[in-house]
């Protein structure tokens, strides 16, 4: 084993070399093309020579201008890219490779050495490949196979062979630390040791440690959707980082960054898995949260309440005489059959019932909101929904061309004419004679005419109306969504089953929150597609791909917004419905719901029932939280059990959380969670402790995830994980409703090497289902 250990540091040692060298002739590159870069555009127009005189000359002045702008392209992209290449080989010096696979081809006698890495590397000649991207065709023989029979697929067919051994290395600064016979050794000492590390600030990639199941995720490539169940800590996430970086990899020629999308849980969490693609050599793709983009489409017509008020509502909030009516509205309506009603209201609007508003021109009707219903259901009826809003768009345009017409004689233009200063009356003066051809010095040849200056004025005044009716401003989309809630019996005609019997305590309360010009968290997304279904859909077709993470927190009406937001892409869902935690849990979206977005032809699942991110006592105490708990596998990592202190009141528990953080200092773990239910909690929480040193709180609108102590609400810490969890206090007082289980589940699966939990008074029945000792 010695000499063989020696051999293969050998090997590193000269592909290090190669690296180096390689890096060299790169830095020199780069350095002449930046070079290139800057020359190019600091004397680009020296190189251009403008003349428009005649045809011809304007013709060579644009070819002039495209060529010198395609030589700038050129010089931009080799640039790009061998930077690109920089930094993976910068990468592959302190890590060149992490497997090995002996693989005999069949038809072929000799047994190739098949070195995997996180980029590909040649030879000086470019002819021998020493190590293979770890997404290239054969590397997946390394992950799918143990020693025996084994095939890859590649773009000119199957490949079959014998995969004689199977290697991994743990190489840090260039040196083998470690190395393995995956066929011999019994477990995963690579996992393992990767998993007892602690954490840092960020997500990394896993390549080296990918499983087979997790390998499965990475290279799927059938269908419109990929649902990934997954118990806490299985790595669903990382897998769909990797399955990105594959993507972007098997289809460079077709596919970036920026045409892939993540719907990630919050902003910190974009924070925390920034590192996982420029770790592979892949630009990051867009991250954005479901809020933000409601925000975005919203923000200028109400203030929308964000999904974390809502939940910090249900867990909080029990008391409020309206609580039983909003949670049966945030359940309906993020129900599908709540979205076929909305659909089916604004197929009744082809008929009837379109809400408008009149338009004013200073003080004065142009068009009345009932001239414009008129006019809308008596026009053509035959052409399609969208196309007579055109219709109508184009009629009030007219109407408001006759009003400029008549606007120009009256008394109020001339007014606007006197009240204009030398600045503004000189930049309409160069405006006009500009326009009638007069330039340069013959400019002061030109006499303007009080009629065309009174046209410009009225035209100028009205741009803001006209600009409004091209946005269909003119339509009442608020008016029509409150209309749907006006008479509770009115839905029976868009609906083939009952509605909810809070249905009419619901539409009072929706009204109320729309006439104070607020949008609560389940209106949202139905007032959008409203719009949409209106206005026409304002859709994405650029997007080619969409990564949907932590899936059990969006409604099945949220997820048919999505599929018709981005026609054109594929998507990938994550999620473990046992961490469910939000209010519209019961209509929460299953394998059932989603199959049905695509059809079950254009739609595979994948489960991934091991748990790597706890140790075992952790993963054994925790499955016990949750119905299914067979279906969680823990992985072979050995730790000290889950502890409960039973405490009698808070000034105890306060100091007892102190002193449990000094000994876990101690013993370097570099991030522990203080676990609350809620962001109140939380709150409450952080001013007891603050007297421990560097002690943070999150909030739900902290953007960058921190190492250190902090306490934070359970919704938050999703998809997260510490090296060490405090639960804040798991009581009956606090834990003692049913529904709070799969809260309770996600703030225990949270902790990698250490879970404590605290309660105040008698402890939670779910821990007494779990660990009647404790």
């Amino acid at each position: 084993m010695d000499m063989e250990l020696r051999q293969e540091q050998e090997r590193v040692n000269s592909v290090k070399e190669t690296i180096t060298e390689q890096i060299n002739r790169l830095e020199a590159e780069t350095s002449k093309r930046r070079m290139e870069v800057v020359n190019i555009r600091k004397h680009f127009w020296d190189e251009v020579k403008v003349n428009l005189d005649t045809f011809d000359d304007y013709l060579e002045t644009i070819i002039g201008l495209r060529q010198e702008a395609q030589a700038l392209s050129v010089s931009q992209s080799t640039h790009r890219h061998a930077s690109k290449r920089l930094s993976a080989l910068r990468r592959m010096q302190e890590v060149p490779y992490f497997g090995r696979i002996d693989f005999i081809e069949e038809g072929i006698s000799t047994t190739e050495r098949i070195y995997i890495g996180t980029s590909t590397l040649t030879d000086t000649s470019g002819e021998n490949i020493l190590i293979y991207d770890w997404r290239s065709p054969v590397s997946s023989v390394y992950y799918d196979y143990q020693p025996g029979p084994a095939k890859y697929t590649t773009p000119g067919g199957t490949i079959h062979g014998i995969l004689e051994k199977k290697w991994q290395y743990l190489i840090r600064g260039g040196i083998i630390q470690s190395m393995f016979d995956t066929s011999i050794t019994i477990g995963d000492e690579i996992l393992q040791q990767v998993l007892g590390k602690g954490t840092d600030k960020h997500m990394h990639s896993i390549v080296a440690t990918i499983q087979q199941e997790q390998n499965q995720i990475i290279r799927h490539d059938r269908g419109r959707m990929l649902i990934v169940h997954g118990a806490a800590g299985s790595g669903k996430t990382s897998a769909a980082l990797q399955r990105i970086a594959y993507l972007l990899y098997k289809y460079r020629d077709m596919l970036n960054a920026d045409q892939i999308i993540l719907f990630s849980p919050n902003s910190m969490f974009n924070s925390y898995v920034s590192n996982v693609l420029p770790e592979l050599g892949e630009e990051n793709m867009q991250q954005v949260t479901f809020q933000e983009y409601l925000d975005h489409r919203l923000k200028n017509e109400f203030e929308v309440e964000n999904p974390y008020n809502q939940l910090e509502y249900v867990l909080t909030a029990v008391d409020n005489p309206l609580y039983k009516t909003r949670i049966a509205s945030i359940r309906f309506k993020a129900s599908t059959r709540f979205f076929e009603a909305i659909k089916s209201y604004r197929e009744s609007l082809e008929s009837s019932g379109m809400v408008f508003r009149g338009i004013s021109f200073r003080g004065n009707k142009i068009v009345t909101a009932k001239q414009i219903t008129d006019k809308f259901y008596s026009s053509d009826t035959s052409l399609r929904f969208h196309n007579r809003l055109e219709k109508l768009k184009d009629w009030l345009i007219k109407q408001l061309d006759e009003v400029e017409k008549l606007e120009r004689t009256k008394p109020w233009v001339q007014e606007e004419i006197d009240l204009l200063s030398n600045e503004a009356y000189h930049k309409l003066f160069t405006y006009l004679a500009e326009k009638r051809g007069f330039k340069g010095e013959s400019i002061h040849d030109y006499e303007i005419e009080p009629e065309e200056l009174a046209r410009l004025i009225v035209r100028l005044k009205l741009k803001p109306l006209r600009k409004q009716i091209k946005a269909f401003r003119f339509v009442n989309i608020k008016g029509i969504y409150k209309q749907f809630f006006t008479d509770p019996i009115l839905i029976k005609q868009w609906m083939d089953r009952e509605a909810p019997e809070e249905w009419p305590a619901i539409c009072l309360l929706t009204v109320k929150m729309l006439n104070e010009g607020k949008l609560l968290y389940e209106d949202a997304t139905p007032f959008l597609l409203m719009k949409e279904l209106i206005q026409g859909f304002q859709t994405n077709s650029s997007i080619k791909h969409v990564v949907v993470d932590e899936a059990q927190d969006y409604s099945p009406f949220q997820f048919e917004f999505l599929k018709r937001l981005f026609p054109s892409a594929r998507m990938t869902v994550l999620g473990d419905f046992n961490q469910a935690i939000f209010a519209h849990a019961s209509e929460m979206v299953d394998f059932h719901t989603l199959s049905g977005l695509y059809g079950p032809d254009e739609t595979a699942a994948i489960n991934l029932t091991r748990s790597y991110r706890s140790t075992k006592p952790i993963v054994e105490f925790t499955r016990g939280l949750v119905p299914n708990r067979e279906r969680i596998i823990a992985f072979e990592r050995d730790g000290e059990k889950p502890i409960l202190t039973q405490l009698s009141n808070r000034d105890e528990l306060h100091r007892s959380i102190a002193s449990k953080i000094a000994d876990l200092r101690k013993r370097q773990y570099s991030t522990i969670a203080i676990i609350c239910k809620s962001a109140a909690e939380s709150n409450v929480a952080y001013k007891s402790l603050s007297d421990i040193e560097e002690i943070k709180l999150v909030k739900s609108g902290t953007i960058e995830y921190e190492q250190g102590i902090v306490v934070i609400p359970a919704y938050l810490a999703k998809g997260i994980e510490f090296d060490a969890v405090i639960i804040y206090d798991a009581s009956a007082e606090v834990y003692g409703n049913e529904s709070l289980r799969r809260l309770f589940y996600t703030a225990c699966t949270r902790a990698m090497h250490h879970l404590q939990l605290y309660s105040v008074g008698e402890p939670s029945h779910f821990l007494r289902d779990v660990a009647p000792e404790m």
